[in-house]
């Protein structure tokens, strides 16, 4: 189960009520995917394009980083759970998955 499906079944929003032990670790540990520069510019940048995915050829040059890097970044971004993929040939193609970036927002909503 990816991270933020996890916190979909347990955490409400963290403004109405007092997260447990254990939530806050799970929101923690979807906001700390975030918090790396890269990662953010990945999910925008996916996002910003005019089909709503791009392939990993095509986001290593406006981040400026070694493609072993931006696949790194992108594989910790699956793993949260805010971006899709799909493996076309010899390159895989990223799409943002709204939902999972609407339940951080959520759990942010007062």
């Amino acid at each position: 189960m990816k991270l933020l499906e996890v916190i979909e079944d347990c955490c409400r929003p963290l403004l109405r009520e007092p997260l447990d032990a254990r939530g806050a670790e799970q929101v923690a540990a979807a906001f700390k995917v975030l918090g790396d520069p890269a990662r953010l510019r990945l999910l925008s940048l996916i996002a910003a394009t005019p089909h709503g995915e791009a392939c990993v050829c095509e986001l290593i040059e406006p981040l400026g980083l070694s493609q072993p890097t931006v696949s790194h970044h992108l594989r910790l971004l699956y793993e949260a759970g805010l971006l899709d993929r799909e493996r076309r040939g010899t390159w895989v193609y990223y799409r943002v998955v709204p939902e999972r970036v609407e339940t951080l927002r959520a759990v942010l909503s007062a």
